[in-house]
């Protein structure tokens, strides 16, 4: 191997490993920002069930206009939410049971 094609195998060996690094330093930072997330939701949430108020999960797997309503003694239904105007009304589509609610719950890391 000549001595300009050592340097170069070189020098594009410290780009890779540098790249290597710098996508390591992201999904780290990206996991360190998604733990934070995840604690203020976390947070939110019993704020929300010491107010003795349901906590609101939106979910893009859920058709347009319907939306997962957790409540303080452990129940998750999927509402329906309509609005006319400056008024918004919901009807209950469906009670979770017990393991579809931990489901859920595992799902969107409020577990």
């Amino acid at each position: 191997m000549t001595k300009a094609l050592y340097f170069n195998f070189r020098r594009k060996f410290c780009i890779f490993t540098l790249y290597q690094l710098l996508n390591n330093m992201s999904d780290l930072e990206l996991e360190n920002k998604h733990e934070k997330y995840l604690i203020t939701i976390r947070n939110l949430r019993a704020n929300n069930f010491s107010k003795d108020l349901p906590f609101l999960i939106l979910s893009e797997s859920l058709p347009e206009g319907q939306v997962y309503k957790e409540f303080a003694d452990g129940r998750i239904e999927i509402q329906e939410v309509v609005s006319a105007g400056k008024k918004f009304s919901t009807r209950v589509i469906k009670v979770l049971k017990g393991m579809q609610a931990d489901s859920i719950r595992k799902t969107y890391g409020l577990l």
